[in-house]
């Protein structure tokens, strides 16, 4: 059930003319990481439609196997089957209900087109 792979990609940081730390998502400023072991399955696909723009919204969950709690945050992005996509809402740590240790993770992502 645990057969895919993906990639998270974490932004530098770079100071902008004000002084500010910000994030830096040019390609030699990003840090990848590969997350073995992880399931990705579908979870919710929306099509908006405007004058001049379809919009398609695909959305997957991805769960990391038990006993894994890879480095993945919501300010992350997540490369999967050439496409980038972004975390929505927080990372989901679940508790082993014998320890109280991180069972796994969960994360929905999303890849907006159009």
């Amino acid at each position: 059930m645990f057969f895919d792979t993906i990639v998270r990609v974490r932004a530098g940081t770079r100071t902008d003319r004000g002084g500010n730390t910000v994030q830096d998502w040019s390609p030699d400023a990003v840090t990848r990481l590969t997350v073995d072991d992880v399931n990705v399955q579908p979870n919710t696909q929306t099509e908006a439609t405007e004058p001049g723009r379809n919009a398609v919204v695909t959305g997957w969950r991805v769960q990391s196997a038990p006993g894994a709690s890879p480095d993945v945050t919501a300010v992350d992005r997540i490369e999967w089957r050439g496409m980038t996509c972004e975390i929505q809402g927080e990372v989901a740590q679940w508790p082993d209900p014998l320890d109280g240790s991180v069972h796994h993770i969960e994360f929905t992502m999303t890849r907006v087109t159009g």
